[in-house]
């Protein structure tokens, strides 16, 4: 729900977000938010002073005179994927060299690339109006999952459950329109707590959270600060432990390719990187595996997807740089509210 979803981001809906699409505006506990710093060999400072970054700093130099069409030769010359803008290509190959002399060096102690086993992407369908009133409750009416393996780079489960809408249980028009989803396809769904115990064992008979470390990933943040959240309290459920952090992909596609917010949408995503949406804009399922694909491509050009926010005492807040790793706790059943 791209558009929608920057439609639905200045509403209130007891939910302590900022108005605006800023992340200076997220509050990272008692601290202003820390950048994140995915383009940094995972050093400490003192160990800067190790000849290996010498050699990474003039060969980012090289990278940095290389025209468009050197750096596109360079990389087909290297096996490396020769798509995207500019600037797309030199961080991909900047990339490129910094792992291979951080490996021959043996400096790249610590958390590799691949801190998660998987990633979960997520990105929900909810009920809409052409105009959304201030007040407007979404209701989720599309949970989809597309499971990434950041081993194998590749997308490894999907999964989709349409889900019945409490409040309004009739499609607008519109929404209709904008997502596809029919009302006979809504009428003969479950409800929102009987799909959420459908993925908590989806989730589980993958071990996520026991055998594997995971975490989730949205486009933004309203999947989990909005729609996840006010959903909960619809249904009279607690908020799942499991889902209180999360990568927002646009934070860490801004921070790692050094572009403004303003060129994280997923359209713009997928065109700086040379990649065309596949399948029909606005299907929860489709989303996902589209947003699935930048995240793939970020990984594979060297950036270190990191959860980046949370949900806490329902506020969301920035994940600061400096917080220690760990993944997604073991999917539960959250309960129902007192």
């Amino acid at each position: 729900m791209e558009e929608r979803k920057e439609h639905f981001h200045g509403e209130d809906v007891n939910v302590k977000v900022s108005n605006g699409d800023n992340d200076s505006q997220l509050k990272p506990g008692s601290a202003t938010c820390a950048k994140e710093v995915e383009d940094a060999p995972q050093a400490s400072h003192s160990n800067f002073s190790h000849p290996v970054y010498k050699e990474i700093a003039l060969a980012n130099g090289h990278v940095n005179r290389m025209s468009k069409e050197e750096l596109r030769c360079r990389l087909s010359q290297l096996k490396l994927d020769t798509r995207g803008v500019k600037d797309v290509m030199k961080k991909r190959l900047k990339s490129h060299y910094k792992k291979q002399k951080l490996m021959q060096s043996a400096a790249n102690e610590g958390p590799g690339d691949a801190y998660y086993d998987y990633i979960c992407v997520v990105d929900f369908e909810a009920t809409c109006e052409e105009d959304n009133p201030p007040d407007y409750l979404h209701e989720i009416i599309e949970f989809p999952m597309v499971l990434i393996s950041t081993r194998t780079l590749e997308i490894v489960g999907t999964f989709q459950e349409y889900v019945k809408p409490e409040l309004c249980p009739t499609l607008s028009d519109f929404c209709v329109k904008l997502t596809g989803i029919t009302q006979e396809t809504v009428d003969a769904a479950k409800p929102f707590p009987l799909v959420l115990k459908r993925v908590v064992k989806w989730l589980q008979e993958r071990e996520l959270g026991t055998k594997y470390k995971y975490t989730f990933l949205t486009d933004g943040a309203w999947d989990m600060s909005k729609f996840l959240n006010i959903q909960c309290r619809v249904s009279q459920i607690r908020y799942p432990q499991f889902a209180r952090k999360w990568i927002n992909i646009r934070k860490s596609y801004g921070n790692f390719y050094k572009v403004p917010r303003t060129q994280t949408k997923l359209s713009t995503m997928l065109d700086k990187l040379g990649l065309e949406y596949e399948g029909r804009p606005h299907s929860g399922l489709d989303d996902s595996r589209n947003i699935a694909r930048v995240a793939l491509r970020m990984l594979r050009d060297g950036c270190q997807l990191r959860a980046n926010e949370h949900m806490h005492g329902g506020q969301l807040l920035a994940i600061p740089s400096s917080a220690p790793l760990e993944g997604a706790p073991s999917p539960r059943w959250p309960g129902t509210r007192k």
